[in-house]
């Protein structure tokens, strides 16, 4: 895609801050609808909510600045979908660069703002967006940090569209976690959803685990080069973090 969104004649700011361009031009992921303000507050909480999630939580985060520290200085990152802001702390972390904190829920994007610490909050613009249509420029960002979002896509040409998306606002990097096949876990949901078709049972997936030859062919059509990855759990777990190059 190489559409350029240089003029915001139409954007305007709500009182929480947040940016919101013309309306016609935000897409709403079809998973987002869920996200109001209560589930929002939910979804804060829940990342801390046990022992096992907070242990999830800090693997990810590990994966992540692991990621980030290999690039040195990632500059201006465009945090998308930011969700309510869990990973807005390790993205400013020793880095003098702006974060574009992006959702197509305005609701998690004001239960972020509310409780974003308050260093951070200079640092961070929120922007009310969807991945599918970004309202931002072309090249107007150094790395796209996408976290939890490609799993929930099941279709390979909406990924697509997101992953053209990214390339088209990255100068320089973008960063994607997903599930994909060749591990146990992905072994087990396969074994489950066999015993499904056997009995009849169906079920409204709305995660997907994509096959790693299939979302790697999508990169390479989307142009951006594979430089390494990094594994929740090798061998064991579906989550896998992608570093691209634009």
């Amino acid at each position: 895609m190489s559409r350029e969104k240089s003029s915001h004649s139409e954007e305007r700011t709500d009182a929480s801050g947040i940016l919101i361009p013309d309306a016609k031009t935000v897409i709403r992921d079809e998973f987002a609808h869920k996200y109001d303000y209560e589930h929002a507050q939910r979804y804060y909480r829940k990342h801390h909510s046990n022992p096992f999630r907070r242990l999830s939580d800090w693997r990810e985060k590990e994966m992540a600045r692991r990621a980030l520290n290999s690039l040195g200085d990632p500059g201006t990152i465009l945090d998308l979908p930011c969700g309510t802001g869990r990973f807005w702390p390790l993205l400013a972390a020793g880095r003098k660069g702006p974060i574009i904190a992006a959702d197509s829920s305005p609701d998690m994007l004001r239960v972020a703002i509310k409780n974003c610490p308050a260093e951070l909050k200079p640092r961070v613009n929120p922007l009310h967006t969807s991945a599918y249509e970004i309202g931002l420029a072309d090249n107007s960002v150094d790395t796209v940090f996408s976290i939890r979002l490609l799993h929930h896509i099941g279709e390979s040409p909406k990924r697509l569209q997101i992953l053209q998306e990214f390339q088209r606002v990255s100068r320089g990097h973008v960063l994607v976690s997903l599930w994909v096949d060749g591990n146990y876990k992905a072994w087990k949901r396969h074994r489950r959803e066999l015993r499904d078709a056997a009995t009849g049972r169906r079920r409204t997936p709305n995660r997907f685990l994509i096959r790693r030859r299939e979302i790697e062919e999508e990169f390479r059509l989307s142009r951006l080069e594979i430089v390494r990855f990094y594994d929740f759990l090798p061998g064991y777990s579906m989550w896998r973090l992608y570093l691209l190059r634009v």
